[in-house]
C-alpha cells in the first residue's frame, strides 16, 4: 500500500467534480475560504450542470478526464471532491488506473466517492481518504476538521480514539480499512470495482434512508456473503431526519439489525463512529492496517513509509 506524500503550507490541492454539480455556491466558498485559511492554494474548474443529465456535474468521460488533468499536473499535490451525490460510478470505466499508480496523490471525500476511494485502495495500492468534501467541510465540526488537517499533514500512524464508540460486540481485530457509504457499496455488488470484504475492517454510515431501505441494503450484504468474512465491523452515522430523536430511534433499529444479521459471527463490532453525513465526520486513512480494540475503544494504524514528491 502506497502512502502518498503528506501536504505542507503553501500546496495546491485540486477540486474535482466526480458526481453532482455545486447546489448551493456558499457552502463551496465557505469550504474554499477553510482550505485557503489553513495555507492551502486551490486549483478548480468549476463545471456547470450536464446538458443532459441535470443531477451529473458533466459528461462521463469529461468528469473523467478532469480527474485525470488534475492528477497529472505537478502543481496540484493532492485532489479533494466538490460534492458527492451520483455519478462516480458512471465515471470509473474511464480511468486510468496505470496513469494513477505512477503519481501517488491524496483524494478526499465521502458519500458517492466510497466508489473511487476504495477502487484506489484495491487497484492502486494508493490509501484514500473518507472524510469530508468541499462543500460539507465548512459545516464539519471542531474535532472533525482537526482530523482532516491531521490527515492532510500525515500525522496517521498510531493510537486514535473516536470520543465514545458503542461496543455492540466485544472483542480485538486486525484489516484493512475499508468501506464508507453504506448504499453505494451494495450497489457495487457484482461489479468490477466491488469493495473486497474478507479480512476488512469494514466502516458503513447512510444518510436519507429509511429503516425498510436500510434493512434491505444490510440484507443483501448478509443473504450474499459478504458480512461473513469480516475482521470487524464501524458502524457511522445514520441519519434520515432533521428530529434528533427520529434519528436516534434509526441508530437503534440499525445497530439491532447488524447484530441480528452477524449473529454467527464473532468479530467486534462498534456504534457512533463519528463519520457520515452529519457535522461529526472525521477523516481516516481507507487501504492502511488498523487494529480496532474494545477494551480501550481505540484504533491502532500501523506505520507505512510515505511515498516521496
Amino acid at each position: 500500500m502506497i502512502l502518498p506524500p503528506p501536504l505542507k503550507n503553501g500546496d495546491c490541492i485540486g477540486l474535482f467534480s466526480p458526481s453532482g454539480p455545486v447546489r448551493d455556491p456558499a457552502q463551496f466558498e465557505a469550504g474554499l475560504q477553510l482550505l485557503h485559511n489553513l495555507g492551502y492554494r486551490t486549483r478548480y474548474t468549476l463545471p456547470g450542470q450536464c446538458p443532459s443529465h441535470e443531477y451529473l456535474a458533466a459528461e462521463d468521460r469529461a468528469r473523467a478526464e478532469e480527474f485525470h488533468a488534475m492528477w497529472t499536473d505537478p502543481e496540484i499535490q493532492a485532489m479533494m471532491a466538490v460534492r458527492g451525490g451520483y455519478g462516480c460510478l458512471r465515471m470509473m470505466p474511464y480511468l486510468d488506473m496505470d496513469l494513477l499508480r505512477q503519481n501517488p496523490k491524496l483524494v478526499i471525500g465521502f458519500s458517492d466517492l466510497t466508489v473511487l476511494l476504495n477502487t484506489l485502495v484495491d487497484r492502486a495500492n494508493i490509501a484514500a481518504v473518507h472524510g469530508p468534501v468541499l462543500t460539507s467541510l465548512a459545516g464539519s465540526d471542531k474535532k472533525s476538521v482537526d482530523s482532516f488537517i491531521s490527515v492532510l499533514e500525515g500525522r496517521i500512524a498510531g493510537t486514535r480514539s473516536f470520543g465514545d464508540p458503542e461496543v455492540l460486540r466485544g472483542g480485538r481485530a486486525e484489516g484493512i480499512l475499508r468501506g464508507g457509504n453504506l448504499a453505494t457499496i451494495a450497489h457495487l455488488l457484482g461489479t468490477p470495482w466491488e469493495v473486497p470484504f474478507k479480512g476488512a475492517l469494514l466502516l458503513l454510515e447512510d444518510t436519507g434512508e429509511p429503516m425498510y431501505r436500510i434493512d434491505r441494503m444490510l440484507t443483501q450484504l448478509y443473504v450474499s456473503g459478504r458480512l461473513d468474512s469480516l475482521s470487524g465491523l464501524l458502524l457511522g452515522t445514520f441519519d434520515c431526519s432533521t428530529e434528533e430523536e427520529i434519528n436516534m430511534r434509526l441508530k437503534d433499529q440499525v445497530w439491532k439489525r447488524v447484530l441480528e444479521l452477524t449473529a454467527d459471527t464473532d468479530y467486534p463490532i462498534w456504534g457512533n463512529i463519528p463519520v457520515g453525513h452529519l457535522a461529526a465526520n472525521h477523516a481516516v486513512l481507507l487501504g492502511l492496517k488498523t487494529t480496532m480494540d474494545s477494551n480501550s475503544g481505540t484504533m491502532f494504524t500501523s506505520s507505512i513509509k510515505t511515498n516521496k514528491r
